[in-house]
């Protein structure tokens, strides 16, 4: 039997730019200038400077640029940890749906690293390496059969980076396999944080972009890695997912781009939650609904959207799980006229007694999906005071590849993060180099650009 891990590799290694077609090359311009922009609004998220600070304990002295931090400069491995944490800090960071994989957050922040310290790498290099490695995280992901155990953004992430890294550095192929079986040792991420609402879950993307350099460095010196990283006995997929089929994930490689699957996060929240704010302001638009007339609000979605979102709302909550929550989400999108943003994360209103009683009238429930995955359709029921009911059916998320963001929405999401992190001057101009990316000789004037720095 083919060694599924030589497939992916093999993949990673042949595919080009031209191979890729229009709609998947449109989408990893996109997504790529999505992630950079989350990641400078990541700059100023609860714990940013505390990683940064753990990080440079790790090591200083490197050349590789942090988001939003002009003076920075840290090791490539401190500077992927530190990106990666940032781009994922405020659940704003694209996803992945089927997968359920957050594949460009370690992605971009391990390329980036790369790009700084052996570069340069043209435009069309880092584009390729982007799509070879979310083909990789993703075809893990929606090779599993079995609810989310472990981290899967983190956990098949490693992959997905090691793979990108592959595809940028053109490694000989043995090298290219010892370096997935580096990915193997060093996969890691577990579900307890998501459940109790911990910032340790960025921390484990963090840390995933940080070992999958790590797994390149040692693979290039010369250590042998283990060779069944993927179908082994204690293998990624047997260890990580328990039930799986990945042979539709390896036959789709080089005719299906999975960048082009991905869905963009218009609210920074759990994507699981977004469904449920969409819904919200639909009734407030579409049928008056106000906090005053809400009597009872119901959610009705498939299984995984009540296990990572359905959590009750509740005083001191911190702002990781509130993020989680989509009770009280949709409770502050109701009390604020207008969708959840980047500045409602604040501890004045985390405490409003009035949200939070809102948010105990609104429920997540499962419907009768079987697709552990799923994350639509989806219904929503509200009961009015006056005793009214008002239904509205979702057949997609916002965001999703079949409703997506116009290029306005996309450019006004971009534009709030780049406020939000201190940016506002550089919006212009990167999405003027993200458009022409391709191009590009030296794909890091991008990257120091979206950190900030005068050099770009």
């Amino acid at each position: 039997m083919t060694n599924p891990g030589e497939r992916l590799i093999d993949h990673a290694l042949s595919l080009r730019w031209t191979d890729v077609d229009a709609a998947a090359q449109a989408a990893a311009k996109t997504f790529l200038h999505d992630s950079l922009c989350v990641g400078v609004a990541g700059r100023n998220a609860p714990f940013a400077d505390a990683v940064l600070s753990a990080a440079r304990a790790w090591g200083e002295g490197g050349r590789c640029s942090v988001l939003g931090r002009a003076d920075e400069r840290l090791p490539a491995p401190q500077a992927a940890f530190v990106n990666a944490f940032q781009i994922h800090s405020q659940e704003f960071d694209c996803v992945h749906e089927p997968a359920v994989v957050h594949p460009l957050a370690t992605i971009v922040a391990t390329l980036f690293a790369e790009v700084e310290r052996s570069g340069p790498y043209t435009g069309e290099a880092v584009l390729t390496a982007l799509v070879a490695g979310v083909d990789v995280s993703a075809a893990l992901g929606v090779a599993a059969s079995d609810p989310l155990r472990f981290f899967r953004p983190a956990t098949a992430g490693i992959f997905g980076c090691v793979a990108a890294l592959i595809s940028l550095t053109q490694p000989p192929r043995h090298v290219a396999l010892d370096a997935f079986g580096y990915a193997l040792s060093f996969a890691s991420g577990s579900m307890q944080a998501h459940v109790e609402g911990k910032a340790t879950l960025p921390v484990q993307m963090g840390q995933a972009a940080r070992n999958a350099v790590s797994a390149m460095d040692l693979a290039r010196a010369g250590l042998p890695g283990p060779l069944h990283a993927i179908d082994g006995k204690f293998g990624y997929l047997p260890l990580f997912e328990g039930r799986f089929d990945l042979d539709d994930g390896l036959a789709d490689l080089g005719r299906r781009f999975r960048i082009a699957e991905v869905s963009w996060k218009p609210y920074p929240t759990g994507r699981a939650a977004q469904g449920c704010i969409v819904a919200t302001e639909m009734l407030m638009r579409d049928h008056g609904l106000t906090p005053a007339t809400l009597e009872r609000l119901t959610y009705s979605a498939p299984p995984i959207i009540r296990y990572l979102v359905g959590r009750p709302a509740m005083e001191g909550m911190s702002v990781a799980y509130a993020r989680l929550c989509a009770a009280w989400l949709s409770a502050v999108t109701l009390m604020r006229g207008r969708p959840v943003g980047l500045d409602d994360f604040t501890e004045d209103s985390l405490a409003d007694p009035a949200v939070l009683d809102l948010a105990r009238r609104i429920e997540v429930v499962v419907n009768d999906n079987p697709d552990p995955a799923a994350f639509a359709p989806a219904e929503a029921v509200a009961r009015f005071t006056d005793g009214r009911e008002a239904r509205l059916l979702l057949q997609a998320q916002f965001g999703a590849p079949d409703w997506p963001l116009s290029r306005d929405q996309h450019m006004a999401k971009a534009a709030a993060c780049l406020r939000f992190g201190g940016l506002p001057h550089v919006h212009a101009p990167l999405a003027a180099l993200i458009d022409d990316f391709e191009l590009l000789e030296d794909a890091a004037r991008a990257f120091r650009l979206a950190a900030g720095r005068e050099d770009a």
